[in-house]
């Protein structure tokens, strides 16, 4: 693994060295005393693979020259806040997850007079979007409320306008229709130069906000918090101290949905919470 900057190149191996380690960790410290972002219980495999891959893309040869970068420019520390947030997703990802919500757990939502749900680690929307249309479908949009949240605010800007590129939808539209889909996706947006909009009505009940799930606190009684693929990003210490944040942000026996290679079982919150659709990472709390 390695791009070319210049005749040089940064390699993966060059990662395993105690010296790497110890700049690593001055280089997160930075970032959380200078721009109050706190990556320091971030899985470090995975980080010391997104920070090879911002050096390589951003020209920086070692740890110390990204540093001065992204401390001395407010845009440096941006464009690495996009690889270290990595802002991937897409509409109805892992179908069979909004499946089992729709045919599972929205049964049990209908019951209450007013709803809240809370996408943790929106990225740039596609979730919070799907939820919406999935939640108008079932009748439950105009009573539910949705929050929305990231660390990134560039990612919340973008989520906020709901415009997402033509083709990237257009790919999601079979996983709409396993999940359940109840109408013709194209009957949720319309095409405007070359991009997909959503309609306003699907975000009018959603509130997109700046949360950190490493030092923010609770959202209270949620009825179903959905964070997908980001407690894999973090160490074991984080993961426990994400999952207790939940447990203090659902209402009882609400709904924790995490991504497809995510658990729960060896944390020690897990005996809080029982496996409500195993297959698809969606628990109850207790």
């Amino acid at each position: 693994m390695g791009t070319k900057i210049g005749t040089g190149l940064i390699h993966m191996e060059r990662t395993h060295t105690r010296e790497f380690e110890i700049q690593l960790k001055i280089l997160l410290e930075a970032i959380n005393l200078k721009y109050d972002y706190d990556f320091r219980q971030y899985a470090p495999a995975s980080m010391q693979r997104t920070v090879v891959h911002a050096m390589n893309r951003m020209a920086c040869r070692t740890i110390l020259e990204l540093k001065n970068k992204v401390l001395g420019d407010v845009e440096c520390f941006y464009d690495l806040l996009q690889s270290l947030t990595i802002p991937v997703s897409e509409m109805f990802r892992d179908h069979t997850y909004f499946l089992a919500l729709r045919e599972k757990v929205i049964p049990h939502l209908k019951t209450y007079p007013s709803i809240k749900v809370w996408v943790a680690g929106c990225s740039t929307g596609e979730e919070v979007y799907s939820l919406a249309i999935l939640l108008k479908e079932e009748d439950l949009l105009e009573r539910t409320t949705l929050y929305a949240t990231d660390i990134n605010s560039r990612n919340l800007e973008q989520a906020e306008k709901g415009l997402f590129d033509l083709a990237a939808i257009n790919n999601c539209a079979q996983s709409y229709q396993k999940s359940g889909g109840k109408c013709r996706f194209t009957d949720y947006y319309t095409v405007i130069a070359g991009g997909a909009k959503f309609k306003n009505a699907l975000k009018k009940n959603i509130t997109f906000a700046d949360h950190s799930l490493v030092t923010d606190g609770v959202f209270s009684e949620m009825h179903l918090i959905s964070c997908r693929n980001v407690l894999i990003y973090f160490d074991r210490e984080l993961q426990d101290k994400t999952l207790k944040l939940f447990f203090d942000s659902l209402f009882k026996k609400g709904f924790l949905g995490l991504g497809a290679q995510e658990t729960i079982q060896f944390l020690k919150y897990a005996k809080y919470y029982d496996p409500f659709v195993k297959n698809d990472r969606i628990y109850q709390k207790k």
